[in-house]
Protein backbone atom coordinates (compact mmCIF):
# COMPACT_ATOMS: atom_id res chain seq x y z
CA UNK A 1 0.00 0.00 0.00
CA UNK A 2 2.98 2.32 0.44
CA UNK A 3 3.63 2.07 -3.31
CA UNK A 4 0.00 2.95 -4.05
CA UNK A 5 0.18 5.97 -1.76
CA UNK A 6 3.41 7.14 -3.40
CA UNK A 7 1.96 6.66 -6.90
CA UNK A 8 -1.19 8.57 -5.96
CA UNK A 9 0.86 11.47 -4.63
CA UNK A 10 2.82 11.50 -7.89
CA UNK A 11 -0.43 11.71 -9.86
CA UNK A 12 -1.43 14.74 -7.78
CA UNK A 13 1.92 16.43 -8.47
CA UNK A 14 2.33 15.63 -12.18
CA UNK A 15 -1.06 14.59 -13.53
CA UNK A 16 -4.62 15.84 -13.58
CA UNK A 17 -6.94 14.72 -10.79
CA UNK A 18 -10.50 15.63 -9.87
CA UNK A 19 -11.93 14.92 -6.44
CA UNK A 20 -15.57 14.15 -5.67
CA UNK A 21 -18.13 11.44 -6.33
CA UNK A 22 -20.42 13.63 -8.47
CA UNK A 23 -17.51 14.59 -10.69
CA UNK A 24 -16.41 10.95 -10.88
CA UNK A 25 -19.88 9.92 -11.99
CA UNK A 26 -20.09 12.67 -14.63
CA UNK A 27 -16.62 11.95 -16.01
CA UNK A 28 -17.24 8.20 -16.21
CA UNK A 29 -20.55 8.81 -17.99
CA UNK A 30 -18.69 10.97 -20.50
CA UNK A 31 -15.79 8.50 -20.78
CA UNK A 32 -13.29 11.23 -19.86
CA UNK A 33 -11.38 9.47 -17.09
CA UNK A 34 -8.32 7.23 -17.13
CA UNK A 35 -9.23 5.69 -13.78
CA UNK A 36 -11.43 6.16 -10.71
CA UNK A 37 -10.32 5.40 -7.16
CA UNK A 38 -12.98 4.91 -4.50
CA UNK A 39 -12.50 4.86 -0.74
CA UNK A 40 -13.31 1.71 1.19
CA UNK A 41 -16.29 3.47 2.82
CA UNK A 42 -17.70 5.09 -0.32
CA UNK A 43 -21.53 4.90 -0.17
CA UNK A 44 -22.80 1.75 -1.86
CA UNK A 45 -25.19 3.54 -4.25
CA UNK A 46 -22.41 5.89 -5.42
CA UNK A 47 -20.03 2.96 -5.84
CA UNK A 48 -22.55 0.99 -7.94
CA UNK A 49 -23.37 3.97 -10.19
CA UNK A 50 -19.72 4.73 -10.85
CA UNK A 51 -18.92 1.06 -11.46
CA UNK A 52 -21.84 0.68 -13.90
CA UNK A 53 -20.86 3.69 -16.00
CA UNK A 54 -17.18 2.81 -15.86
CA UNK A 55 -17.93 -0.66 -17.25
CA UNK A 56 -19.75 0.91 -20.18
CA UNK A 57 -16.89 3.36 -20.78
CA UNK A 58 -14.21 0.73 -20.03
CA UNK A 59 -12.65 2.85 -17.29
CA UNK A 60 -10.90 0.96 -14.47
CA UNK A 61 -12.27 1.47 -10.97
CA UNK A 62 -10.10 0.67 -7.98
CA UNK A 63 -11.74 0.29 -4.59
CA UNK A 64 -8.92 1.09 -2.23
CA UNK A 65 -8.43 -0.21 1.27
CA UNK A 66 -8.10 3.39 2.43
CA UNK A 67 -10.91 5.08 4.33
CA UNK A 68 -12.04 8.50 3.06
CA UNK A 69 -10.15 10.08 5.98
CA UNK A 70 -6.95 8.37 4.82
CA UNK A 71 -7.47 9.57 1.25
CA UNK A 72 -8.01 13.08 2.63
CA UNK A 73 -4.57 12.92 4.22
CA UNK A 74 -2.90 11.47 1.12
CA UNK A 75 -4.52 14.11 -1.11
CA UNK A 76 -3.71 16.90 1.31
CA UNK A 77 -7.32 18.05 1.49
CA UNK A 78 -9.21 19.38 4.54
CA UNK A 79 -12.25 17.21 3.74
CA UNK A 80 -12.95 13.49 3.39
CA UNK A 81 -12.35 12.07 -0.09
CA UNK A 82 -14.61 9.25 -1.32
CA UNK A 83 -13.77 9.38 -5.03
CA UNK A 84 -10.72 10.43 -7.03
CA UNK A 85 -10.93 10.64 -10.81
CA UNK A 86 -7.67 10.55 -12.72
CA UNK A 87 -7.80 12.36 -16.06
CA UNK A 88 -4.04 12.25 -16.71
CA UNK A 89 -1.62 10.00 -14.81
CA UNK A 90 1.38 12.28 -15.35
CA UNK A 91 4.64 10.56 -14.32
CA UNK A 92 2.89 8.00 -12.11
CA UNK A 93 2.75 4.24 -12.61
CA UNK A 94 -0.56 3.94 -10.77
CA UNK A 95 -2.39 2.10 -13.58
CA UNK A 96 0.26 -0.66 -13.66
CA UNK A 97 0.33 -0.80 -9.88
CA UNK A 98 -3.44 -1.16 -9.59
CA UNK A 99 -3.57 -3.82 -12.33
CA UNK A 100 -0.91 -5.87 -10.54
CA UNK A 101 -2.75 -5.43 -7.22
CA UNK A 102 -6.03 -6.62 -8.79
CA UNK A 103 -4.28 -9.64 -10.32
CA UNK A 104 -2.98 -10.66 -6.88
CA UNK A 105 -6.52 -11.05 -5.47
Amino acid sequence: MVEFEKSLKTVFKTGKVIIGSKQALNLTKAGKAKMVILSSNCPENVKKNIQNYSQISKIPVYISTFHSKDLRRICGKPFNVSAITIRDIGDSDILKLVKSDVNRD
